[in-house]
């Protein structure tokens, strides 16, 4: 088994498929609270545990992503839930709707695919004056991170502090109404937990697997032993 499909055999059907909480979404949400309307679009939805507890909260749910099984389990999600959330494939990249279409965009964990900057860009003109943007990112949270936290996360390059994403937001013509640091709970209780179990209770892996199996754990023991380094924080953007 290559490392892609060790991968996703890992994150299938977990609880989580990143950092988050449904009490953090909630929270987030009031953050962003008077919207001018109901319209709301999740964009790299995932399997969808923000966009079924946003449309709970009364908003009618467009929920993007472009891994089908994702979208599967959305669609059997809110079908149990009687929730009339509209599933579609699409790329947050190429996002196939009006200016204007949006009260709420809502990106958990997934607008560094695209790139912070140019996700705020983008996705500026699909919400109507006044509407919100609201996303989650990992960053920096103090000046001086360990060794061993800034070797992991040389792969993404772009990693900065929460400062430095409120400034590049306001340049992108928005008002900054909130940021909120995700408590520690959202990286364990749903996430990483049952990660560690699934990696613990795989059964004799051959020499690739077993290798990225060791790097699912090092992102684990990184965070158990440098939790002050980086954090996710949560973005409450207003579009003027």
């Amino acid at each position: 088994m290559d490392a892609a499909e060790a991968f996703w055999a890992l994150h299938t059907d977990l609880p989580r498929e990143g950092v988050g909480s449904d009490a953090t979404t909630r929270g987030l949400l009031e953050l962003a609270r008077p919207l001018p309307g109901s319209r709301a679009l999740d964009v790299a939805c995932g399997p969808g545990r923000s966009a079924l507890v946003l449309a709970e909260a009364g908003l009618q749910v467009t929920a993007v992503d472009t891994h089908e099984p994702f979208l599967d389990r959305l669609r059997a999600a809110a079908a149990a839930r009687q929730l009339p959330i509209a599933v579609e494939r699409a790329s947050m990249r190429d996002l196939p709707y009006p200016d204007g279409s949006f009260d709420l965009v809502w990106c958990e964990g997934g607008a560094y695919l695209m790139g912070v900057d140019a996700a705020l860009r983008a996705w500026h003109r699909l919400l109507v004056p006044g509407g919100a943007l609201v996303f989650t990112d990992v960053g920096w949270t103090t000046p001086s991170p360990s060794p061993e936290a800034r070797a992991f996360w040389a792969a993404y390059p772009a990693m900065r502090d929460a400062a430095a994403t409120v400034a590049a937001a306001g340049a992108a013509g928005y008002e900054v109404l909130a940021t909120r640091l995700l408590p520690e709970s959202d990286w364990w209780e749903e996430y990483y937990d049952p990660l560690a179990e699934r990696i613990a209770a795989w059964p004799d892996p051959d020499a690739e697997t077993a290798a990225a199996l060791a790097d699912n754990q090092a992102e684990i023991d990184l965070r158990r032993h440098h939790p002050g380094d980086y954090g996710y924080t949560g973005y409450v953007l207003r579009r003027w």
